[in-house]
């Protein structure tokens, strides 16, 4: 079985805590469904150090230059400081190659206003940090905006900065990077804090011998 490449896109100012679930997820193989059949690889405007949000110091596996749809499973775009001013026009229009592939892009935050500016968010269900936040790209989708934490439609997801576990959620379920039930558990342990859902990862855990 080929292993499939998930890539998350990584520039200045990156807001560490939207992709962190997804991409910390993403990177434990032995909990898929099938181990070993996702990896994540991080990818820059070039191979040149970024430098997140946080402080956190990130070199780029790959450059923009080297991604490809037909070799990826998915591009993910966290939010940045960068989004509005258009410095990542080139993400944008990567993402607009992959959809076109049929490969599935993930935004959230500011990188919803890039999606909405590469004009893949017309004719999409989406969502952002607010409605008005997306008028400002001058994007024709404004009926299509729903006030969610989260969506998908088709190959398209987008969130709210405030909803990590959320995004996380629809990009593992889109993937299908977990059995439903266990990634139901997941999302009801990290959102609801429930006994219930931390015991039936606990079992499963057990079953299959790896950590939590």
């Amino acid at each position: 079985m080929a292993t499939k490449t998930v890539y998350t896109a990584v520039y200045d100012t990156l807001a560490d805590w939207e992709v962190g679930a997804a991409i910390a997820h993403i990177g434990k193989p032995e909990w898929q469904v099938a181990p070993g059949t996702f990896r994540l690889r991080t990818v820059g405007r070039t191979r040149d150090p970024i430098r997140t949000m946080g402080g956190v110091h990130i070199t780029p596996d790959i450059a923009l230059d080297e991604l490809t749809p037909e070799t990826s499973a998915m591009l993910i775009l966290p939010g940045s400081d960068l989004w509005m001013s258009g410095e990542l026009s080139a993400f944008e229009s990567a993402a607009r190659e992959f959809v076109a592939a049929g490969v599935p892009v993930a935004a959230i935050c500011g990188a919803t206003y890039g999606l909405a500016r590469a004009g893949l968010l017309d004719t999409r269900a989406h969502t952002s940090n607010a409605a008005e936040f997306l008028t400002y790209s001058g994007y024709a989708g404004g009926p299509h905006y729903a006030p969610e934490p989260a969506v998908t439609d088709g190959d398209v997801i987008t969130a709210s900065g405030v909803a990590p576990i959320e995004f996380a959620r629809e990009i593992l379920r889109r993937l299908g990077v977990y059995e439903p039930h266990i990634l139901d558990a997941w999302y009801r342990l990290f959102t609801d804090r429930d006994p219930a859902a931390y015991m039936e990862l606990d079992a499963y855990e057990r079953a299959r011998s790896v950590p939590l």
